[in-house]
């Protein structure tokens, strides 16, 4: 079985999102930032808009639309602190 990432996606209320996968996708300050399993401990600031692509075990992805925040990539896997969060419609990922 492949390495996965725990990931976790956090608003200012709410848990949104947690669970396994493959990779993790997001636009930061500083550009387009893909995370697979074993990538360098990092911090990034979120770019607004933005929004957090999660590739889950067997090629679904998941998408959600976020709004300030920070993404921290650890050994313990990827978290993302949003201040807002919310499900991307199915046109935007095309």
């Amino acid at each position: 079985m492949a390495e996965q990432l725990n990931v976790q996606l956090v608003a200012v209320e709410e848990k949104v999102w947690s669970g396994k996968a493959e990779m993790v996708m997001a636009r930061t300050t500083e550009g387009e930032l893909g995370v697979l399993p074993g990538h360098a401990p990092l911090l990034g600031q979120l770019a607004e808009p933005g929004q957090v692509r999660i590739k889950l075990p067997g090629g679904e992805q998941v998408a959600y639309e976020v709004s300030g925040g920070f993404l921290s990539v650890s050994g313990q896997g990827v978290t993302v602190l949003a201040e807002s969060a919310s499900p991307a419609s199915a046109a935007s990922g095309n």
